[in-house]
């Protein structure tokens, strides 16, 4: 598993893509986070990789009305000097970039789901600065002066732009099904995902499958015996075809008694007789199956190796 800092789990709705994903129609969103987080961009960092990855759970949009995207796309605008003209001399305003509807995405490790988020250019840049920039700078960006430190740093104020935006609280399962890349993942990945859908509700572990709403009810998660739902879907290449099945499994802070709440692990070799003791032993049981075991991430961005 190579070491990354956060992992943007776009929501598409769709099983498969092309082999590159952000040669998508639809990857504004994927094209413009790789053109500002990858190497040269404006918020490149070598020390802060940031995973861009598509999955079939479907964007938020029944419980979003045309007026409440609006107005949330002018307060992102309204909270960037980027998005006014003027505002940045390096910005030609009189350029409109290319757009497409608001997008959907998990952040993981951070545990946060954002339901809206603009495809402009400037409200992207947004996005990265509230959500996807490090809060703390390696130690390597010391010679640097404040000025260039604050263009690398993340703006948690600016998260107040997003509305809908909220804490996880649902296990995650990613699975790597992305046949227009591989075709071994394009076979195990849907073979994969029935399996865990069905080992979970063997174990009385609702799975989540409707679109993910914004701004959930707060769940108690103290109570004696809590075990939050789950997510099961398919994602596009993480690396290593010949690991397939490849799956990331994210427990939330929330399961307290979970030792491996707040970290996410990655499984290889996965196969389908396997799922019923990962669900029992990783999912409900907190324990690393070492013979799968590719790595992991806790919350606070450590890579977890054996």
């Amino acid at each position: 598993m190579a070491a990354y800092a956060e992992q943007v789990i776009i929501s598409t709705g769709r099983s498969d893509w092309k082999s590159k994903i952000e040669e998508e129609e639809e990857g504004v969103l994927v094209r413009e986070l790789k053109t500002m987080l990858g190497r040269n961009g404006k918020f490149s960092d070598p020390y802060h990789n940031v995973m861009l990855t598509n999955s079939s759970f479907p964007p938020t949009t029944a419980d979003t009305t045309t007026s409440d995207l609006a107005a949330a796309e002018a307060v992102v605008r309204a909270s960037d000097p980027v998005a006014k003209p003027g505002g940045d001399p390096d910005v030609d305003a009189s350029i409109a970039p290319a757009r497409g509807p608001p997008a959907s995405a998990f952040l993981l490790p951070s545990f946060t789901y954002v339901p809206s988020i603009p495809t402009d250019s400037s409200a992207i840049e947004t996005f990265i600065k509230a959500f996807l920039l490090p809060s703390q700078l390696h130690q390597s960006h010391d010679r640097l002066t404040r000025a260039q430190k604050n263009v690398i740093l993340r703006q948690p104020e600016r998260q107040k732009s997003f509305i809908g935006a909220r804490k996880v609280d649902e296990i995650m399962i990613l699975i790597c099904g992305h046949g227009g890349r591989d075709e071994r993942c394009g076979k195990l990945g849907p073979i994969l995902l029935a399996e865990f859908e069905d080992k979970l509700a063997r174990q009385n572990v609702p799975v989540l499958k409707d679109e993910p709403v914004p701004e959930a009810l707060e769940v108690n998660t103290e109570v004696e015996g809590y075990t939050p739902a789950a997510r099961v879907g398919l994602i596009s290449h993480i690396g290593g075809h010949k690991y397939a099945g490849n799956v990331i499994i994210y427990i939330p802070p929330g399961f307290h008694s979970n030792a491996l709440a707040g970290k996410g692990i990655w499984y290889g070799r996965v196969e389908p007789q396997h799922v019923e003791g990962i669900v029992a032993k990783t999912v409900l049981d907190g324990k690393v199956i070492k013979e799968m075991f590719r790595g992991g991430i806790g919350h606070d961005r450590e890579i977890l190796r054996l």
